[in-house]
């Protein structure tokens, strides 16, 4: 026969629970109550056999719950919480399929949500959030669903709040490069070309265009500094493809190399 030497509250949703044969469990409230494990408590090999059993996947349950009680979590990310707390493959797929047969873990219902709260807080389109929720393990099919709930009207919307939210940020550029870069970030940031075409459509440029004057002196001063060793038509062959590249206008660019040169005489 085996004694129970020590019950003691662990970290955690479990109790560690020590043998007179030297073994200790981490056993969960529940496996610890349905055996009234006291200490001094007498047990045969084979009763300590089966909560051990009984005990790893009650384990595995408890924690399972414990880490779903702060948000929703998909299959995978399950599995692997599980893996990591030690609780064995067996044992985690008896677990997560308990918790799929009382709706706590549902993939479709996990993507559903993720897709709404992107939509209402993030700045993503659906090609990014497709790639997030695989990048969870769920399946094409969960996600095509889920991505059904993001209509054009809201890609629009998101798409335009995250081009006006950049735009603020891009100071002394032209606005040909704005508009490149605003281009860039919206495919960046997972939205298609005619989001992106449409978002692009309805944003006022005038503030950028009213910069764009200074922001070619301010552009092309630095690049007359950074060429200056080069001989006059070089210099001014560089400058020119530089600002031109940079998206300013051909006629303010020769104004501004025109300008230069003089002053340079």
């Amino acid at each position: 026969m085996l004694t129970v030497v020590k019950i003691s509250q662990g970290r955690g949703p479990y109790y560690k629970v020590e043998f007179s044969n030297g073994e200790k469990l981490r056993l969960s409230e529940d496996t610890v109550v349905r055996h009234r494990l006291l200490k001094g408590q007498e047990l045969t090999e084979e009763a300590l056999e089966a909560i051990k059993q009984e005990g790893k996947e009650d384990l595995g349950f408890q924690l399972a719950l414990n880490y779903l009680s702060y948000q929703l979590r998909t299959e995978k990310e399950l599995h692997t919480y599980l893996k990591d707390k030690e609780i064995e493959q067996a044992d985690r797929k008896k677990i997560i399929e308990r918790l799929k047969e009382i709706n706590l873990v549902d993939d479709l219902i996990y993507s559903e949500s993720y897709v709404r709260t992107q939509m209402r807080l993030g700045d993503k389109g659906p090609r990014v959030l497709q790639q997030k929720l695989k990048q969870k393990g769920v399946s094409d099919n969960n996600i095509q669903q889920a991505l059904y709930l993001y209509e054009e009207d809201e890609q629009f919307q998101v798409a335009f709040h995250t081009a006006q939210k950049a735009l603020r940020k891009f100071h002394r550029s032209s606005q040909r490069e704005v508009r490149q870069k605003l281009q860039q970030l919206l495919m960046t940031k997972g939205f298609n070309g005619d989001i992106s075409k449409s978002v692009l459509a309805e944003i006022d440029f005038s503030d950028i265009l009213d910069q764009e004057t200074d922001a070619l002196e301010l552009q092309g001063e630095k690049l007359w500094r950074k060429n200056q060793r080069f001989e006059p038509a070089k210099k001014r062959q560089k400058v020119k493809q530089s600002l031109y590249q940079k998206g300013f206008q051909l006629d303010q660019i020769d104004a501004f190399i025109q300008r230069k040169e003089a002053a340079d005489e």
